[in-house]
This record gives C-alpha cells, sequence and structure tokens, in this order.
C-alpha cells in the first residue's frame, strides 16, 4: 500500500500551537513518541495538523494488515514522519514501535492510544529509554482564547472536550455516551475488567468527589467491589488518563499525610455530570478552578513532580511542585484572591521553610508578591504560571 499523505485537519480545527510545540520537542529527544489521553481530547485532529506527516487510521483494516510485515512496512516509510493513530488496534503494536526504535533511524513515528503504554496486556514491552511521552490534557487555561471563550465558568462546566466546549448548548447527552465508548472501546479491548456496573459506579463517584482524599473502603459498599478491585480499577483509571491520581508531599511522617491520594477527574465537565449540575453556583468554582490550575501545572512539569500536603491537624495545601534540585513550591488556588486565608500556608512553611509560596486566583490579572501576616505570597493569574515556573527553575 503506498504511503498516503495526511489529509487537512478538519477546516474549523483550532490551532493549539502548544501541543504541536511539545510533540515536536520530544521528536527532537527521541523518534518514537507516544501521544496519550482519553478519547475525544483532539488526538486525531492535533496529529493531522503536524507539518509533513504521513497519517494512519489503525482502525482500519487495511492499514492493520499492511502493519503486519513491521520490517516492511517501516521500510516503506523510511526518511519520514509516521503517524499510527489508535496503534493499539495493531496485533502487537509495541514490536513495531520497538523495531522503529531500534532499526530505522530515519523514520519518526508519532502513536497515539487512549492508555499508556504498556498499562495493558496489549502491550508486550513499554519501550523504557527509547520513546517520549506526551499526555494530551483538555482545553487548557492559555487556549480558551483560540477556542472562543471569554468566561472561564463556561470552560468549568463544559469541560475542555474541544466539541463539547464550543458546541451552542450543553450537550448533556455526550457524556453519558462517552461513558459507553469508553468502556466498549476503551476498556473491554486492552483491560481484563468483569464488572462493568462497579468499574463505572467507582469512576463516577471519584469524579464527584474530584479533588478530594481517595479512601477506597467507603467505596466498596456503593460500588460492590473490594478494596482490592477497587484499586485495580484505579490504576486502570490513571493508566488511561480519566483520573489523575496525586500522591502527598511528605517529609516529616509524624506531623504529615504520608500515604492516601488524592484524585481529580481529568475534566470539570465530566464532574459537573457526576455531580448533576448544568450551571455554577458560587460553592462550584474554587474546587473546579483547581482543575484548570492543575492542567497548567501537568502541562508544564509533568505527571511525576505534582503533589499536594496536608497535615495531620488537616490544614491543606492545594499543590506542591517538586522541580528537581530547586526548592518546593507550594500552591493554593482561589477564584477570588481575598478569598485567601494563609493558615493553611503557615502550616506548610513551619515544617518548609524553603519552600516558595504561591497563589493562583482567577481574578489575578499580573503577578506580585504580597506580605501575608509572617509570609511572603506571590499572587498571580493562571496565565502567569509558565512564567513563574521558568523563572523558579532557572533560580540559582
Amino acid at each position: 500500500m503506498p504511503p498516503r499523505r495526511s489529509a487537512a485537519p478538519p477546516p474549523d480545527a483550532v490551532e493549539r500551537p502548544a501541543w504541536r510545540e511539545r510533540i515536536e520537542e520530544e521528536w527532537r529527544q527521541r523518534r518514537v513518541v507516544w501521544l496519550a489521553g482519553p478519547r475525544r481530547l483532539g488526538k486525531t485532529t492535533l496529529v493531522r495538523s503536524l507539518p509533513g506527516v504521513i497519517y494512519h487510521d489503525c482502525d482500519l483494516p487495511s492499514v492493520r494488515r499492511d502493519a503486519e510485515d513491521a520490517e516492511g512496512f517501516l521500510r516503506r516509510h523510511a526518511g519520514q514522519r509516521l503517524v499510527l493513530d489508535e496503534i493499539h488496534r495493531l496485533a502487537d503494536p509495541s514490536t513495531l514501535l520497538k523495531i522503529a526504535a531500534d532499526h530505522h533511524p530515519d523514520v519518526h513515528v508519532l502513536a497515539t492510544g487512549s492508555s499508556m503504554l504498556g498499562a495493558s496486556a496489549r502491550f508486550r514491552d513499554t519501550l523504557a529509554g527509547r520513546k517520549r511521552t506526551v499526555r494530551l490534557l483538555p482545553v487548557l487555561h492559555r487556549e480558551l482564547a483560540a477556542f472562543d471563550v471569554v468566561q472561564t465558568e463556561r470552560r468549568l462546566v463544559r469541560g475542555g472536550l474541544p466539541e463539547q466546549l464550543i458546541a451552542r448548548q450543553l450537550p448533556v447527552k455526550d457524556y453519558a455516551e462517552w461513558l459507553e465508548a469508553f468502556w466498549a472501546r476503551d476498556i473491554l479491548e486492552l483491560f481484563a475488567i468483569g464488572k462493568r456496573y462497579s468499574f463505572l459506579r467507582f469512576l463516577e463517584l471519584l469524579w464527584a468527589q474530584s479533588g478530594g482524599l481517595c479512601e477506597l473502603t467507603k467505596f466498596t459498599a456503593p460500588c460492590e467491589a473490594s478494596r482490592q478491585t477497587l484499586a485495580n480499577y484505579l490504576d486502570v483509571f490513571a493508566a488511561t488518563g480519566v483520573i489523575h491520581v496525586l500522591r502527598p508531599f511528605a517529609s516529616h511522617p509524624t506531623r504529615e499525610i504520608v500515604a492516601m491520594p488524592k484524585v481529580y477527574a481529568f475534566d470539570t465537565g465530566f464532574v459537573c455530570h457526576a455531580r448533576g449540575i448544568d450551571s455554577l453556583r458560587p460553592e462550584d468554582k474554587g474546587g473546579l478552578f483547581e482543575h484548570l490550575v492543575l492542567d497548567e501545572l501537568l502541562f508544564e512539569a509533568g505527571d511525576e513532580g505534582i503533589h499536594f500536603w496536608r497535615d495531620k491537624q488537616k490544614h491543606e495545601v492545594d499543590f506542591v511542585w517538586t522541580p528537581r534540585g530547586r526548592a518546593p513550591v507550594a500552591i493554593e488556588c482561589k477564584w477570588r484572591a481575598a478569598g485567601f486565608d494563609p493558615t493553611a500556608m503557615e502550616s506548610f512553611a513551619t515544617l518548609h521553610p524553603q519552600a516558595a509560596l504561591w497563589l493562583v486566583a482567577e481574578d489575578c490579572r499580573t503577578w506580585a508578591i504580597r506580605h501575608h501576616r509572617r509570609l511572603d505570597v506571590v499572587e498571580c493569574g493562571v496565565a502567569h504560571l509558565p512564567e513563574l515556573m521558568a523563572r523558579h527553575v532557572r533560580r540559582r
């Protein structure tokens, strides 16, 4: 089969240059890049917008037949940038990627899938040291203007799946249809999960309490499943990107929580759906705003560097960023800066005096250092996070 140049993305597709540059950056480091993320985040539109790629949809039987001879397939793409969309549909996707990484230095491969590479038995090799991973997130705060979204509230209630964000009316039925497709296409095909009800019920309950501590024992009765089964489900949720699991930041185990994780839904639209709300009340905004801040932190720092903090007196800091070789940064999120109470930050700073302290608020249009009781706190908006994070990493 002769190679096909990528068809242009849909004419109404919104440009997402931050993600294109991220992929190009990773391609400069490794010739195999894995683009992961839940369905309908726009992976296909994004990869088809990359210049000079050969696009293959692995849902097509003709593509799967053509890729059965991995060596011949890669020889036919010598010197090219190759996209393999939904690569898990191939019979042996990891072998093809391994051969590309080890034996075809003139081929660049971008493979997409809904789960992290190696998360299921379909992938026999995680390609450790041979690939880079990009985890696509919902529409970021920095992308809202491109999607013609003026009010942050719209992004919170609609979520960040591109089609749902720009739809004329709130697409309520789309969330239920998304769950059915997630179960049928991403779970049944890749994971040995037997109890549909327990699995999806647990996911929806986690979304409903998004941003809270995850105590598995409280979910066993409503989900009709054992604690170990729920722990296994939690691993699958994390691997498929439908939740983010944050581990606690702690170096004083007698005074800080060290084990129980905190769980966030991947998208605020699904949080609202799970809570049964289609408009925002004042009490909804702060917690949902945390999700937008988390997405920006994940884009800049990746999964490994983001934690939360809580001490045994129940003082809590929303996020702690731990850049390698630099002081940690404690980050509090507020819908309005005037609502900031420095008590939890004071407790954190007592145990971690070297840490930087940041307040991220939706109504901050500039950033500045302000004094709160005995603390110097950087107050900023979400838009300032890339600059501030870069400054912090460069600081000596």
